[in-house]
């Protein structure tokens, strides 16, 4: 079995972390998780979208290397930092190739109505490091960027999870 970086994509509340989860259960790879690390990390210092921008620089940052390392060595790694820019996308592709693994990206593409149910109802059960407000969600979202074909990314697009 070959070595992959899968990656994920999609709106707040779309169902990336539990797809993640669920991905690194069944596929013995290692789960490495952006929401975990940044509350455990800069939790009381995270105030707004500008911090965690920040905040989370330094974080891939720092994982850059442990990512490479990890993969070379033959982990498969399911990365649930968001992949919804261009950019970000860029970032994890590089990782790939620095560690010549196969990058994959699921994208979660759901209705932004869907996302705001399932964030409200996410919100209300307490069970998330972050309690994203209506107005945070159209704030992120108009950040995000949809996956093309020529970012260099193998995309499996999955809707309605």
């Amino acid at each position: 079995m070959s070595t992959i970086l899968h990656l994920f994509c999609g709106k707040i509340a779309a169902g990336k972390s539990t797809f993640a989860k669920r991905l690194s259960g069944q596929s013995d790879a290692l789960l490495i998780s952006e929401d975990d690390w940044m509350s455990t990390l800069y939790g009381p210092e995270l105030h707004c979208f500008d911090d965690y921008v920040r905040f989370s620089a330094r974080l891939r940052a720092v994982m850059e290397p442990h990512l490479v390392s990890l993969l070379r060595d033959g982990t498969s790694v399911v990365l649930d930092f968001p992949a919804n820019t261009r950019g970000l996308r860029a970032w994890m592709r590089g990782v790939a190739e620095e560690a010549e693994v196969l990058p994959i990206l699921h994208y979660l593409d759901l209705p932004d109505a869907r996302c705001r149910e399932r964030l409200r109802k996410r919100n209300a059960s307490g069970t998330h490091a972050f309690a994203p407000s209506d107005d945070d969600f159209d704030l992120v979202s108009r950040y995000f960027e949809t996956p093309e074909p020529d970012e260099g990314i193998a995309v499996i697009v999955h809707g309605g999870l």
